[in-house]
């Protein structure tokens, strides 16, 4: 029976399989690809504001955000801190803190982290040339058309 259509691929009969899977197989000399897959790491932001905070600050009760102020030894900025919870916190307090954002001694506080991609662009300390001023930026973007 012949083929209905002329071009070979699926279901030809002219090659055997395994000579068919080995011309599928792309061969370079380099070898396989690294992947460039982000770092992670473990950081803590502001609350209010969303400013990283620096993991190496010690935060005593009166630690405060460098950028908007805010305190950072409170319930908002604690890993217990859980809205749906009794007290709005997961350890066992006797009395509900009624402001969340204002600072506390909490014996219970641990600072809130989290783990992010580090997503830094050319401009934040990333290795690669970067623009330091608009002038630079636009001699870099005529460069691509020379």
């Amino acid at each position: 029976m012949g083929r209905k259509y002329r071009q070979p691929g699926y279901q030809s009969d002219d090659q055997p399989a395994r000579e068919r899977k080995q011309q599928k197989v792309r061969k370079t000399g380099d070898g396989p690809r690294s992947p460039r897959m982000p770092g992670f790491q473990e950081l803590m932001r502001c609350a209010m504001c969303g400013n990283i905070i620096p993991t190496s600050l010690e935060i005593k009760s009166d630690s405060k955000c460098p950028k908007c102020q805010a305190d950072l030894r409170s319930c908002k900025h604690c890993r217990h801190f859980d809205t749906g919870a009794r007290f709005e916190c997961t350890q066992p307090i006797v009395a509900r803190i009624m402001t969340k954002d204002l600072r506390n001694d909490c014996e219970f506080f641990l600072p809130r982290t989290s783990v992010e991609r580090e997503t830094s662009s050319p401009g934040n300390g990333a290795p690669g040339p970067s623009p330091r001023t608009p002038k630079d930026a636009r001699s870099a973007f005529d460069d691509l058309f020379r």
